[in-house]
């Protein structure tokens, strides 16, 4: 059989002047409350180590945004284009596998840009692929939102669970801090975020232990230590924090008594043996100039896993020059056939400081002492100190289970023939929402063994 280099695409697409303690009543807890976080199945929460203040907005999260299909779409085609300018300098220098959620990164950032004015709102409108005006933005997100929160329903996940696809955002605010209470009802309405208020300058530490638990709690336990040691500082003042969680089976499981050991093809010629599951089953099938497509459904058919792979010997050329628009084209020629489909199983997880890579794409003033941040508080006093990313994927017989969560730190300036195709060499995937179109994850894989 042809050695096929593999581009395995998954995605999914679905799927105002007073303090945080001045926009309404304040109460003393050991665990997070957070104001309507869109989920399609309630989250489990455990008690954590330090107690922290929590304060409630006085406006809840509206269910019913007044956004039009065409803002909609401007907001998804805006995400899948900086889903792929995010991949293409997260590959740089990166010999490895990589996954990230690009829909986690840019839900974190809006809820920042919320708050930008001048030329740090204009870059980074152009960096994220903003092309909503800035006051249609948070609606526009919040019924995206609102759709992927009722994907799934009645659908498998693996292991006997239910599908879940549970999204969850959060503020943690310096308690002794103003923040405008416009920008904390902007996100408490558009993004169901809570405010949480902890003590940044006399405990950085137990406060960073708080975040990542919380982190912890929204993804199964499948992130941890989202914010690193050191991150939080006496100079923190906001850390804005977004949670991907999803389990799906497939639509058209494998046979677990059809795996067996394979060869899988690395990119210096070298192989490795790896587990292969193999089924025949209807996919989503399209071939075309140096390249195979095959798309997997998951349980409730409304979001799907692309795997896209150039001919061999072509996935640098290919890497290098995927956009949202090449893969749209691909997918959209996605036609049912018969497909004897090989593919590994695979899992592992990948973490960023996304500061560099935001720059490089345009956004550098809002790392800077120049950051114009005014509307988060009236004043020029914040600047972003650091974007972190972390990402978690597992494919196997039954389905997979994938999680993300990005914390944003700001501190104070200072056809029916059978289709035979076997994905045994890198690739590069992402999950879909069907209808949406909405791309929530992205990864490569060089080597399942790794």
């Amino acid at each position: 059989m042809k050695k096929i280099i593999l581009t395995l695409l998954a995605a999914i697409m679905l799927l105002g002047a007073a303090g945080c303690t001045k926009t309404a009543t304040t109460t003393t807890t050991t665990t997070p409350v957070i104001t309507t976080p869109v989920t399609t199945s309630q989250a489990t929460t455990t008690p954590l180590p330090v107690s922290f203040d929590v304060a409630q907005s006085s406006e809840s999260r509206i269910t019913t945004p007044d956004t039009t299909a065409s803002q909609l779409a401007a907001l998804v085609s805006g995400n899948s284009t900086f889903a792929f300018n995010l991949y293409q300098q997260l590959t740089q220098g990166n010999s490895g596998n990589i996954f990230y959620s690009p829909y986690s990164i840019s839900t974190a950032l809006a809820m920042t840009y919320a708050g930008a004015n001048g030329d740090t709102a204009t870059q980074m409108a152009k960096a994220l692929d903003f092309t909503l005006p800035q006051a249609q933005l948070p609606p526009a997100f919040n019924d995206l939102a609102l759709q992927l929160a009722s994907r799934g329903q009645g659908a498998s996940g693996t292991n006997g669970k239910s599908f879940a696809l549970n999204i969850a955002n959060a503020l943690w605010c310096e308690k002794t801090y103003n923040f405008l209470p416009d920008f904390l009802n902007t996100l408490g309405q558009n993004y169901g975020a809570g405010v949480n208020l902890l003590d940044f300058v006399n405990s950085p530490e137990p406060s960073r232990v708080i975040i990542n638990n919380w982190v912890s709690n929204q993804t199964n336990d499948k992130i941890n230590n989202l914010i690193p040691a050191g991150a939080i500082t006496p100079q923190t003042r906001l850390v804005l924090t977004n949670a991907i969680y999803f389990d799906a089976a497939w639509q058209n499981p494998f046979s677990a008594d059809k795996t067996q050991n394979g060869t899988f093809n690395l990119l210096d010629g070298s192989t490795v043996s790896v587990l292969m599951m193999n089924n025949e089953a209807s996919y989503g099938y399209t071939k075309g100039s140096g390249y195979q497509a095959v798309e997997l459904s998951y349980s409730g058919d409304q979001v799907a896993m692309d795997i896209i792979m150039p001919d061999a010997g072509n996935f640098t050329k290919f890497e290098s020059g995927m956009t949202a628009d090449s893969i749209s084209a691909i997918i959209s020629n996605l036609q049912t056939k018969s497909t004897n489909l090989t593919m590994p199983k695979f899992n592992f997880d990948s973490s960023f400081s996304l500061n560099g890579a935001l720059s490089a794409l345009g956004m550098p003033i809002a790392f800077s002492n120049q950051a114009d941040f005014s509307g988060m508080t009236g004043n020029k006093d914040l600047t972003i100190a650091d974007v972190v990313h972390k990402a978690y994927v597992a494919v196997d017989e039954q389905g997979t289970e994938a999680a993300a969560a990005t914390g944003v730190v700001m501190s104070a300036m200072a056809i029916m023939n059978q289709n035979n195709v076997t994905i045994d060499q890198p690739f590069i995937f992402m999950i879909r929402d069907i209808q949406t179109g909405a791309i929530l994850f992205v990864g490569r894989v060089l080597n399942p063994a790794s």
